[in-house]
């Protein structure tokens, strides 16, 4: 599964890196030097989970800027679906990169339909399906967004309690997972409203508050859910609450829009993770791990929808450009020739091994959820998920908070049965170091 080693330091050609190796402290002096110049110039808005300088990356290993080797659990925010520098998707981008770096979408690039057509076949809908490309995972949703109204001629989104959809103006009106992606810009996109997620009985809110107190159903373009929440908290909805909404959308003409920018790309050992419930959506948008880093977003929506909207609706200057096309493709031949399958196959043994964990802890860790290498630990405070997320860093294993007591674990689906097991080791270090404070 992972790629020819002997990249990394201290990995000598045919051996695999000692994983995690570490040289110095964390951060090291050269990674202390250089946020320190990163502070200087780059935007305060920029997010940073923790003071990790990575420079190479091979499979599930990361090397930071001081040569220590850090086993990566979060997969930069669940984006290497195919490990860091798989050599098939590095030499398709190579190969790419020789012939066209850039033509804008508004002229025929054979790539670009190519990709369309790839995206529309493993989409998970029976009818025919059309492809818009993105640069990211907001865009995709922006577009789905627009094309939701302008299809149905229907002005109302509604969202849930808990979601992350993006930062641009569109998507962040959506989110409500932490009021501060809202603070400061308001007014938010009119025409929005949050729905309680996860539970079969929250669905009563459509009817009982949405439909009889706030608007008319025919008049609500769609509703837009990640099928797993991904910054939320990683919370998998209740059996039957997916399908409870595809039920409500039916019987109201309301599309129905799977946000699977985090939850897709094979990540759950489906292709997508609205077919963990078998149900079909009108539009799903996704980036993040499709393309294994390269920036890469789509919407796809059935043809008998987009072809409601014609020329100059929405378009892209750099969405679909050569080099994303050319490693997403690949990408999705490496996720259905076996990291699909994997996927499912680690996620089961680290959940088993979470789950172990929790029953050692349960005073402090109150849950562990997830599908395939989607998966939330969620503890008794956002103290000791910093604390455990701070001390796996430490120790050498990436890990990344979601939500406001949750840890997730979305490793690239190259993991291997002894990384996860490395895993498991270094967690369960980091949970009992945070349980005796």
């Amino acid at each position: 599964m992972t790629q020819a080693p002997g990249r990394l330091a201290d990995a000598p050609s045919g051996e695999a890196p000692a994983v995690p190796h570490i040289v110095t402290e964390l951060p090291g002096p050269k990674a202390r030097a250089h946020i320190e110049f990163d502070r200087q110039w780059t935007s305060p808005s920029v997010p940073r989970a923790y003071p990790v300088v990575p420079v190479r990356g091979e499979g599930c290993v990361i090397e930071d800027i001081d040569g220590n080797l850090l086993l990566d659990f979060n997969a930069g925010i669940a984006v290497t679906s195919t490990g860091h520098c798989h050599p098939d998707v590095v030499r398709r981008i190579q190969d790419q990169a020789g012939k066209l770096l850039h033509y804008s979408a508004d002229f025929y690039i054979p790539l670009y339909a190519e990709m369309c057509a790839e995206m529309a076949r493993i989409a998970p809908m029976k009818e025919k399906c059309r492809v818009f490309l993105s640069n990211s995972g907001t865009e995709a949703v922006e577009g789905a967004i627009k094309l939701a109204r302008f299809a149905t001629r229907r002005q109302y989104i509604v969202a849930f309690l808990g979601a992350f959809h993006g930062r641009t103006y569109g998507s962040v009106s959506l989110t409500a997972s932490k009021a501060k992606y809202h603070a400061g810009f308001g007014p938010m996109l009119p025409g929005v409203f949050h729905a309680p997620f996860g539970h079969v009985a929250d669905l009563e809110w459509f009817d009982k508050v949405l439909f009889d107190k706030l608007v008319p159903p025919e008049e609500v373009a769609a509703i837009i859910l990640e099928p797993i929440q991904g910054e939320g908290g990683y919370v998998v909805p209740e059996e039957g609450f997916i399908r409870g909404l595809r039920k409500i959308c039916d019987e109201h003409g309301i599309l129905l829009i799977a946000d699977e920018v985090q939850s897709g790309g094979g990540r759950t050992g489906k292709m997508w993770a609205i077919q963990n419930w078998d149900v079909e959506p009108d539009i799903v948008a996704t980036a993040k791990g499709i393309a294994s880093g390269m920036p890469l977003g789509a919407f796809i929506a059935r043809e008998s929808l987009m072809t409601k909207w014609g020329p100059g609706a929405h378009g892209t200057t750099y969405g679909g450009n050569p080099l994303a096309c050319a490693a997403s493709l690949e990408t999705i031949k490496l996720l259905e020739g076996g990291l699909m399958a994997n996927a499912k196959a680690r996620g089961d043994e680290l959940l088993a091994g979470l789950r172990s964990l929790q029953s050692r802890f349960p005073s402090v860790v109150k849950d562990v959820r997830g599908i395939g290498l989607m998966i939330g630990v969620e503890f008794d405070s956002h103290e000791r998920a910093a604390a455990v997320e701070w001390n796996c860093f430490q120790r050498g294993l990436l890990v990344l908070e979601a939500g406001h007591t949750v840890v997730r674990v979305s490793p690239p689906l190259v993991l291997t049965a002894a990384e996860a097991a490395t895993g498991l080791r270094i967690f369960g270090e980091a949970v009992a170091e945070a349980a005796a404070k």
